[in-house]
């Protein structure tokens, strides 16, 4: 039998193993914690203490946690990064070389050069030569060459510092993250015009942040160390690096808790792990003021989605796309959401807002996005124009081409030019399923079944899985009476059917194609 307080062990355990599973990080680090009171040396319990603690939001438990893995020598690599972070943080001069050491010794080592030059710079030090004299490899080329840049204008070489900028923007040019940290060392250096001419563009995201330029921060290693680690959970998103992505976004918020950059990628990186209750905290907790804020509130209407809360989603988007000073980002997220839920006629409504706020600036993608939802709103007629005009915008664009094609195909309307423009779509996109079964059909509707046949073949080997691409497979061979091979096809098209194609599916599988059961 076991003693009551192991007893009491083992619950909170498995009571904390079960929260995390659930994304409940919260309960799961206290649940951990509980664990770590009767058992405060056990490897297992620290290590999920450390991550659940990281998730949750408790700096003090991570770090607890920490020094228990540390002691045991099984300490993650990512924790020299905590260790930096705190030691920073408190001034402990001793405790940051240190931890900077094993930063340098481990598999984060690129980050290193950059560190040290902002250490240096807080020292009195010139930091240039420690970054000259770095060993530039592949992963720390880009940082060196951008920290050079923030750091030539933190030292009010802004000259000197504007141009590295440039040759970084020139390796990279869609980096906003470096744009916006450069632009927030000028705004404290008074240099405002260059400031917001680093931030020019129509961009939505650029927009918004030049509108909400303020007096950057002191700078200093704080800031840089921060930066840097940012920039590399920017760089982490989406490449299911969760673990790591919430230490590097909790640090650089230990350092610098304006860093509201980081709380974006903290949100990500905690939906990506389901644990949205704290996600939503992150977003939340970007304020009004901030630079960040649209992007914020943006990413809580993806958030709520995520965690299958549509109608929160859809209202928030609402709001967002009918507020004063909406811009296009807001009417085309609103838009997509309704597409989505089968709203079409009123996904049409708001798209053609958007297509009116770009202007002259509209692309062949708001009239594709407007057009594709009039036409899946049963308003063919309003939609073909829009659907040529994103052709005539972008004629070389597979997905305009393929579907105006398409369109005009499935209504047996101007088959010979339609199947021409899918023929250019498939010449430039051979390898897609979808465009590969759109000429297929088009050859099959124009009566050349020789033709039609290997293409459909080939966009089922594609994409098994569409039921789309399987009836139209099952249909020519139908037609060219190899009955057997047409059933087991339709059949795999009924696997993934709804609604009417469903039934028409069942109807072929009881009869065979008859007069009204072909696919359009």
């Amino acid at each position: 039998m076991l003693p009551e307080a192991a007893l009491a062990d083992a619950r909170s355990y498995v009571r904390a193993r079960a929260a995390a599973a659930d994304g409940a990080v919260d309960v799961a680090a206290a649940g951990y914690a509980a664990a770590m009171a009767t058992a405060p040396d056990d490897e297992v319990v620290a290590i999920r203490a450390y991550r659940n603690a990281l998730a949750a939001g408790d700096m003090l438990l991570a770090q607890r946690a920490a020094e228990v893995l540390k002691r045991a020598d099984v300490a993650p690599a990512d924790v020299s990064i905590l260790d930096f972070a705190a030691a920073l943080r408190a001034r402990n001069v001793t405790a940051a070389d240190d931890a900077l050491g094993k930063i340098g010794a481990g598999p984060l080592d690129f980050l290193a050069p950059v560190l040290r030059a902002w250490i240096a710079f807080d020292r009195g030090i010139d930091p240039m030569p420690l970054l000259e004299k770095a060993s530039e490899s592949g992963l720390s080329r880009r940082y060196i060459a951008e920290h050079r840049a923030l750091l030539l204008i933190a030292s009010n070489r802004v000259e000197d510092g504007v141009a590295a900028l440039r040759a970084a923007l020139g390796a990279d040019p869609g980096s906003i993250d470096l744009r916006w940290n450069a632009a927030t060392l000028l705004m404290a250096k008074g240099k405002r015009d260059i400031a917001e001419s680093l931030l020019a563009g129509s961009d939505p995201v650029l927009s918004a942040l030049r509108a909400r330029l303020r007096k950057g921060p002191k700078p200093g290693a704080t800031f840089g160390a921060s930066r840097a680690f940012t920039r590399l959970a920017a760089d982490l998103a989406g490449q299911e690096t969760q673990a790591l992505s919430i230490l590097l976004t909790r640090s650089a918020l230990l350092l610098d808790p304006a860093e509201d950059r980081a709380r974006l990628l903290l949100a990500d990186a905690l939906a990506g792990e389901q644990a949205y209750p704290r996600a939503l905290a992150a977003l939340d907790a970007v304020k009004k003021d901030s630079a960040f804020y649209p992007t914020a509130l943006s990413e809580r209407v993806g958030l709520r989605g995520k965690r299958g809360d549509v109608a929160g989603a859809l209202e928030l988007a609402a709001s967002l796309a009918n507020a004063a000073g909406a811009n296009i980002a807001d009417s085309q997220r609103y838009a997509d959401l309704l597409s989505a839920q089968g709203r079409e006629e009123e996904a049409a409504h708001v798209y053609a807002r958007a297509l009116a706020q770009a202007g002259d600036g509209a692309t062949w993608v708001h009239h594709l996005q407007l057009g594709g939802s009039l036409e899946r709103a049963g308003k063919w007629a309003a939609a073909l124009p829009h659907l040529q005009k994103a052709v005539e915008l972008a004629p070389e664009q597979p997905i305009a081409l393929n579907y105006l094609g398409y369109a005009q195909v499935e209504r047996g309307e101007n088959l010979k030019e339609a199947t021409a423009l899918l023929e250019r779509a498939s010449r430039l996109r051979p390898d897609d399923a979808a465009i590969t079964d759109s000429l297929g059909w088009a050859y099959f509707r124009s009566g050349d079944i020789d033709k039609a046949l290997p293409l459909l073949e080939r966009a089922a080997q594609g994409d098994p899985g569409s039921a789309t691409i399987n009836e139209h497979l099952g249909d020519a061979y139908w037609r060219t009476g190899r009955r057997f091979e047409a059933r087991y096809a339709w059949r795999a098209a009924a696997l993934y059917a709804e609604g009417e194609q469903k039934t028409r599916l069942s109807a072929k599988l009881a009869d065979g194609l008859r007069q009204g059961t072909a696919a359009n």
